[in-house]
């Protein structure tokens, strides 16, 4: 049987994508793709098709290191539609119940905001990409199935009213990773007393990664008619480049490649860490063991072709 002929060239790195509304993140992903003529991609924490905003495409080697984009911390801006609750928690869904908006002040809405900072406990929505027995809870949620969900605590380390209208209120916030707006936006209203659904969301930031370095579609798309796309790939290391680093022998590097725990001179003592080739090259990650070693988690098959 002759072998799979691999279609794509070798690129490696990170884009900042700023994601159009009512396009999905995998649609995303399969256009961003094609535009590199890339043989390897992956996304680190999908949108919803109403979401716009921060989308980080990873490349070739960089889908090593999408976990460390799902356990960032985000940052969003959303828009909540008072008084009126959907299935789904946004606008994309039915209506379920109407309630009148009472007259808010600032001073109102700060009180009851005031109850969602910091540490809270939150019960995800049904139609959350969540797991159960195999399938996204979405999938039981669209068969009018409801599954029993635990709460889950989770931290809003920043939530600010932008903007009150009648209508509506315009938040930012800044939350760890697990945190559902759509579900943090029903709950606040409630706690308002007129309920609430998301009818915009937009991601600003992911962990290092800040509004201004995102690329719009209009962008990669004239780039890649000169073939140029290359140009807005960022670094992969970038990800981690907060870590302690450590250099490392060619030796130590073939054994880590091979899976191995080395002993590095003068490592941490304990957490993560970013590991470079003798000449300061960025090759992967690795956690320190109890014992002191060095053990290998993300290493880059090759360090030819990075960015």
């Amino acid at each position: 049987m002759s072998k799979r002929r691999t279609v794509g060239r070798l690129v490696n790195g990170l884009l900042i994508y700023d994601k159009p509304p009512a396009l999905s993140s995998n649609q995303a992903l399969q256009e961003v793709k094609r535009l590199f003529f890339a043989r390897k991609a992956g996304h680190g924490g999908s949108l919803d098709p109403l979401a716009t905003g921060m989308l980080i495409i990873c490349l070739g080697e960089a889908t090593k290191f999408s976990q460390f984009l799902l356990e960032a911390d985000k940052q969003y801006t959303t828009t909540a539609q008072l008084g009126v609750q959907t299935t789904t928690g946004d606008s994309e869904g039915d209506v379920v119940e109407t309630r009148p908006i009472p007259s808010l002040t600032h001073a109102q809405v700060e009180k009851v905001l005031a109850q969602f900072r910091g540490k809270i406990s939150q019960v995800p929505s049904m139609y959350s990409a969540l797991k159960y027995q195999g399938k996204p809870l979405y999938e039981y949620a669209r068969k009018g199935i409801d599954i029993a969900r635990e709460s889950r605590d989770i931290m809003i380390y920043d939530l600010q009213l932008v903007e009150l209208t009648p209508e509506s209120l315009r938040l930012s916030i800044r939350c760890s990773k697990g945190t559902y707006i759509r579900t943090l936006v029903e709950d606040i209203g409630k706690a308002i007393g007129c309920g609430a659904h998301v009818s915009a969301l937009r991601r600003d930031a992911i962990g290092p990664f800040s509004a201004e370095q995102m690329v719009t579609r209009e962008q990669i798309q004239k780039a890649a008619e000169q073939s140029a796309c290359d140009q807005y790939l960022i670094p992969t290391e970038t990800l981690v480049q907060h870590w302690p680093s450590l250099n490392i022998t060619s030796m130590m590097a073939f054994y880590m490649q091979q899976g191995h725990a080395v002993q590095v001179p003068k490592a941490p003592t304990s957490g993560w860490v970013r590991l470079n080739d003798k000449s300061g090259q960025f090759i992967g990650v690795g956690e320190v063991l109890p014992d002191g070693r060095i053990g290998p988690k993300r290493i880059l098959k090759t360090t030819e072709h990075l960015v």
